[in-house]
């Protein structure tokens, strides 16, 4: 019986220390010297020093003088992430959907966009599509009693086109960039 036990439990314990501590460890070594700021969260850090998000995850922005991201499951809250796993057809997202129209709703620019009513899988997405991000513009741009102008140029400068897919803008860089402005 020992001589099954014996090798059975040395095995257990060298692949415990090598896929448990060794293999760990060196992943994070390698990935903090060749990706230092993606393997510390993607820190978006200010001028003082103060960490104001991660450019990987959607921040929740209020009042009129802000961008808003689309809306979030898990109230932006990285550990309840997630969808909200309501169907299409339950009553519930519709509901939901239909009364966030109304609020976000601006007399004359048409209705509001998709994504500024739904949320994304994960439920902290930080990116919108250009249109959502066009249709705040009027609101912004008064709040803030800047010409629109100036507000599509700098929308125009955080427009990432990534590898794969439609344009985008990361909500938290341009609200970021607008608190410069």
């Amino acid at each position: 019986m020992s001589t099954l036990i014996r090798p059975a439990l040395s095995l257990l314990l060298l692949m415990t220390l090598l896929t448990g501590i060794a293999y760990p460890l060196l992943v994070t070594a390698v990935a903090q010297v060749a990706f230092p700021v993606q393997a510390n969260g993607s820190l978006v850090i200010d001028a003082v020093g103060k960490v104001r998000g991660s450019i990987l995850i959607a921040q929740d922005f209020q009042g009129d003088a802000w961008f808003h991201p689309r809306p979030s499951a898990g109230a932006f809250a990285t550990v309840a992430s997630g969808a909200s796993n309501l169907s299409p057809s339950n009553p519930a997202l519709a509901t939901r959907v239909i009364d966030d129209a109304g609020k976000l709703q601006v007399p004359g620019q048409g209705p509001v966009p998709l994504a500024l009513l739904t949320t994304s899988g994960s439920g902290l997405d930080p990116h919108l599509p250009p249109a959502a991000i066009a249709y705040q513009l009027a609101r912004v741009a008064a709040a803030r009693n800047l010409p629109v102008s100036t507000l599509q140029q700098l929308v125009e400068r955080h427009t990432e086109q990534p590898l794969v897919g439609p344009p985008v803008v990361n909500v938290l860089a341009l609200n970021l960039a607008l608190e410069h402005l």
